[in-house]
């Protein structure tokens, strides 16, 4: 699969280079320091490589939005067409200074961005994890029970490509339904980011969920 990551921070980087280990082909952009670009294109092992969101975007089986909310309109302009496009935002709504989710409630961020680009098929997902877990999780992977990941989607197709790609990188996929639950996922990956960032046991947290008695 061709993956083009939008936003080559700590989580899209992360995320793109164990995509890149897992087979998929992999394309870096959006960075401040175009440097780390090249850096993580290396690091993904001959089957990644650097460039604009607009390369990335252009023949992309699927896009991962990483960005900061406050430079998700910047991205989709430099992006151009998503038409068609599987989109997975691992983007919160938050405010400057990343204290608080600016929507909330009666929406969400990751249906905000599907009305900002309505002909893409929006999956919210791989925002409720600390970064500093996902190595250990992709390398642990062969390991059973896994981690849960949640994720959400209208989509049917779309949600079947997450899933893969949320196995892919030693999660257990767990759909919590259409796209409009991310008004509970968004919220509840920042109680995961208060456990994992103020607690005792340090950033590398994840969950399970079971149901009891099987």
């Amino acid at each position: 699969m061709r993956i083009g990551v939008l936003g080559s921070g700590v989580i899209g980087g992360k995320l793109g280079v164990l995509f890149a280990r897992a087979g998929h082909e992999v394309v870096f952009s959006y960075s401040r320091r175009p440097g780390k670009l090249e850096k993580l294109a290396r690091e993904a092992e001959g089957r990644g490589r650097a460039g604009t969101p607009r390369e990335a975007a252009k023949d992309a089986d699927a896009l991962l939005l990483a960005v900061h909310w406050s430079r998700i309109d910047e991205v989709l302009d430099q992006a151009g067409d998503f038409s068609g496009k599987v989109v997975l935002t691992c983007s919160l709504p938050m405010n400057a200074d990343n204290s608080a989710l600016v929507i909330a409630h009666t929406n969400s961020g990751a249906e905000t961005l599907a009305m900002k680009i309505p002909g893409a098929k929006v999956v919210c997902a791989f925002n409720t994890v600390p970064s500093e877990v996902l190595s250990g999780v992709y390398e642990a992977r062969s390991r059973k029970p896994r981690p849960s990941l949640v994720y959400c989607g209208d989509d049917a197709d779309a949600k079947k490509v997450a899933a893969g790609l949320i196995r892919d990188v030693g999660f257990d996929p767990l759909d919590a339904g259409p796209l409009w639950v991310a008004r509970f996922t968004e919220p509840f990956a920042l109680l995961v980011g208060e456990l994992a960032y103020e607690g005792k046991g340090g950033p590398e947290l994840v969950y399970r969920f079971e149901r009891h008695g099987r």
